[in-house]
């Protein structure tokens, strides 16, 4: 990645930790797709920072859709059993 002044928007990705649980995670990771977009639309984005914002949108997509991916999957347990357990409770793999 290039070397961007603090003030600088593109230079704040959103974090990938757990500290919000998989909803606070994906909205975050939605508006910070939406200030990449507004960023790249705009005519002052350098081709460097056009590239490494588009790197890191692509990193956000992926990792939303795994997020929507373990969830459907989720509700399509628990509408088969009946059965629930709290979200990110994953079993242990023996």
């Amino acid at each position: 990645m290039t070397d961007r002044a603090p003030d600088d928007p593109a230079a704040t990705p959103v974090g990938t930790g757990e500290e919000g649980g998989a909803d606070a995670n994906l909205e975050g990771r939605l508006r910070r797709l939406e200030e990449i977009l507004a960023l790249m639309e705009s005519d002052d984005v350098a081709l460097e920072q056009a590239l490494a914002l588009f790197e890191e949108g692509v990193a956000h997509v992926r990792e939303a859709e795994k997020v929507l991916a373990e969830t459907e999957l989720r509700v399509e347990e628990l509408l088969a059993s009946g059965e629930t357990r709290p979200l990110g409770d994953e079993p242990d793999e023996g």
